[in-house]
């Protein structure tokens, strides 16, 4: 069962579209005070939106600690974390995927569409 614990999350950003269905989703900054979704394997997320605000509400986004996630595929615990297409949490190989920006590390296993757990750690590193 998916869990969270205390992190450190950023409250002051707005959602540049409808975000109510995004929840545990990986975001990237669309403007200098805005959020969106992540739309292509290569953004660099800044975090897991922790809430689900409707266009020009606020976005609480978790930048580091333990979140929820969901998952686009099948996840193992263990597996390195890169965001997919569509926002969601995809498995990565560190020296594969160096196109790729690691977000941290899964805790449980998921399939495809379930919500998991991961330790999130945004470095802006590719997974090189």
């Amino acid at each position: 069962m998916a869990y969270e614990s205390p992190g450190v999350d950023i409250g002051t950003f707005t959602a540049a579209a409808d975000l109510s269905g995004k929840q545990y989703h990986f975001v990237v900054l669309a403007s200098a005070t805005t959020v969106n979704v992540a739309t292509a394997i290569t953004n660099a997320p800044i975090g897991i939106l922790q809430n689900d605000p409707e266009s020009g509400e606020q976005a609480v986004v978790r930048i580091s600690g333990v979140s929820k996630v969901v998952a686009d595929g099948t996840l193992a615990a263990g597996n390195f974390i890169g965001t997919s297409a569509d926002a969601q949490a995809d498995a990565i190989s560190p020296g594969t995927d160096t196109t790729v920006y690691m977000t941290g590390q899964c805790v449980e296993a998921a399939s495809a569409g379930e919500t998991t757990t991961m330790i999130l750690n945004i470095t802006n590193c590719r997974a090189a």
